[in-house]
């Protein structure tokens, strides 16, 4: 039996000083994780529960890229996020044992027509043409998790086109790494290919053709992204 036509071959990200690729299987996000950045949305941060959305990997957008300027929109945001890259197996992991799962950090972008979210939002619809579109889960290579050390004081920032719009540290996360893959695993069986992006730090905003994004943490290999225009 044949298939009646090839679909794309799966995704990958490369990893940092290796020939080995880690392939995309299913892509996690976290909502509001950063308490300022939640209040420039016009929500209050809580502890209650992290709230998640997915992206599809055909999603997936390597650092350097140029891309056009999104279709649908036109109010597109870039929001600077820590990545991390399940490498085991897991399903109702404790928070004690979260990290053994973990297999590297990257620096990520999770691109965000925030005109279309902000829409269904308030229709109380899904997220989805809002959150998940093509190249828009942007990802530099992998930092194994032995070479990066514990998630902690490092800086995240992002500049756009060299002015400084983000700037926080990872220990501002609400909720840590090893609290998000323990509760992300109540709903989930995790399985080595997925990805968690972490949450925005405040400062988000709008994209437009001709800007350069970098975003950076400290450790990590930064994230780049030429914006270019729609097609």
């Amino acid at each position: 039996m044949s298939n009646l036509f090839q679909l794309p071959p799966r995704p990958s990200v490369p990893l940092e000083g290796e020939e080995a690729r880690f392939p995309v299987g299913r892509i996690f996000c976290v909502a509001r994780n950063y308490e300022a950045h939640a209040r420039e949305m016009g929500f209050s941060a809580d502890r209650d529960a992290p709230f998640y959305f997915t992206k599809t990997p055909s999603a997936i957008c390597h650092s350097g890229e140029t891309i056009p300027y999104p279709p649908g929109t036109a109010n597109c945001h870039y929001e600077m996020e820590l990545v991390v890259a399940i490498g085991t197996p897991a399903f109702g992991i404790s928070v004690a044992q979260a990290m053994s799962v973990v297999l590297g950090y990257a620096c990520g972008f999770d691109m965000t027509r925030r005109d279309l979210q902000n829409a269904a939002r308030d229709q109380g619809r899904p997220w989805d043409t809002g959150k998940d579109f093509e190249n828009a889960a942007v990802i530099a290579p992998l930092t194994r998790v032995e070479a990066f050390g514990a998630v902690g004081d490092q800086r995240i920032t992002l500049t756009q086109n060299g002015e400084l719009k983000q700037d926080a540290h990872l220990r501002d996360l609400i909720w840590s790494v090893p609290e998000l893959i323990s509760d992300l695993s109540r709903y989930y069986h995790l399985a080595p290919g997925d990805l968690l992006y972490t949450g925005t730090p405040a400062g988000v905003g709008p994209i437009a053709p001709g800007d350069r994004l970098v975003g950076a943490i400290d450790g990590l290999t930064p994230v780049e992204l030429q914006i270019g225009p729609a097609e």
